[in-house]
C-alpha cells in the first residue's frame, strides 16, 4: 500500500528526494511545500506547489505524511526548524532508506532520515531522528548519531563514537573508535579526528596546495 507523501523543498535535494521516494520506496510523492515567500513556481517535478502555511488543510496529517528535503544549512536549524513544525502539526515525517544500504542495526533509524545507496550501519548502532547520510558512509557498531546531524559521503565513524546534534561531517572525514562529537560541531572534508570535539567546534583537514611544478612539466602523464 503506497502511503501519501508530500515533501517540503523544491531544491536539489528535494528533487533528489522525490526521486528517491518515487523509484524506491512504498511512498507516492503528491506534492511539495515550502514557505509562501519562496514559492517561485506552481509546480515542481510535475506536481503542485503548496504554501507550507496551507498544508494542513490541503494535505492534512491524517492522510499525508511529510518528508523535509533541507540541506545542512546553518548548521542544520532550519532542517531542524520546519522538521519541528512539521511534528507540531502532528505530522508523521518519512524515512528514505535505499535498499542497496547496508543496515543490520535492527532498524533503530529515527523520523526524516534520508539515508542513500551504500551505506554501512553496523550492528548496535543507532540513528536519531531528521538524519542524512549521504551515499558511501560506515557506521561503525555501537555508534550513535544524535538528531540533526548531516554526514556527507564516505565518512568513516569507528565503533562507539557518539555525535551530538546539528552537527556537519564532510566527505571522507574520519572518526576513531570511542570518541564523542559535541552538539554542532563541523568535521571538514577529509579530517582526522582522533580524539573528542567539544561542542561547536570547526575541525579542518589539511588542504592540498597546487605544486610549484606545471602540469607540463610532469613526465609520465
Amino acid at each position: 500500500m503506497h502511503k501519501k507523501l508530500v515533501i517540503f523543498g523544491t531544491g536539489d535535494i528535494a528533487q533528489l528526494a522525490y526521486y528517491y521516494f518515487c523509484n524506491d520506496s512504498n511512498h507516492e510523492v503528491v506534492a511539495f511545500t515550502v514557505d509562501a515567500n519562496y514559492i517561485k513556481e506552481p509546480s515542481f517535478c510535475g506536481l503542485p506547489v503548496v504554501p507550507f502555511e496551507n498544508i494542513y488543510t490541503e494535505y492534512p496529517p491524517s492522510d499525508f505524511q511529510i518528508f523535509i528535503a533541507l540541506s545542512y544549512s546553518k548548521i542544520n536549524a532550519i532542517r531542524k526548524e520546519k522538521y519541528l513544525m512539521a511534528k507540531a502539526l502532528n505530522y508523521e515525517l518519512a524515512s528514505y532508506i535505499s535498499t542497496k544500504a547496508t543496515v543490520l542495526n535492527e532498524n533503530k533509524i529515527g523520523e526524516n532520515c534520508f539515508i542513500l545507496e551504500d551505506n554501512t550501519i553496523q550492528p548496535f548502532a543507532e540513528i536519531g531522528n531528521n538524519v542524512t547520510l549521504w551515499s558511501g558512509n560506515h557506521i561503525g557498531h555501537h555508534s550513535f548519531i544524535s538528531d540533526h546531524t548531516f554526514i556527507a559521503s564516505h565518512v568513516v565513524v569507528s565503533g562507539g563514537v557518539k555525535i551530538g546534534e546539528q552537527c556537519f561531517i564532510g566527505v571522507n572525514a574520519t572518526l576513531r573508535d570511542h570518541i564523542q562529537i559535541g552538539d554542532r560541531c563541523v568535521i571538514g572534508a577529509g579530517a582526522l579526528l582522533l580524539s573528542s570535539a567539544d561542542a561547536e567546534g570547526v575541525y579542518l583537514g589539511p588542504v592540498t596546495e597546487r605544486s610549484r611544478v606545471p602540469s607540463t612539466r610532469l613526465r609520465g602523464i
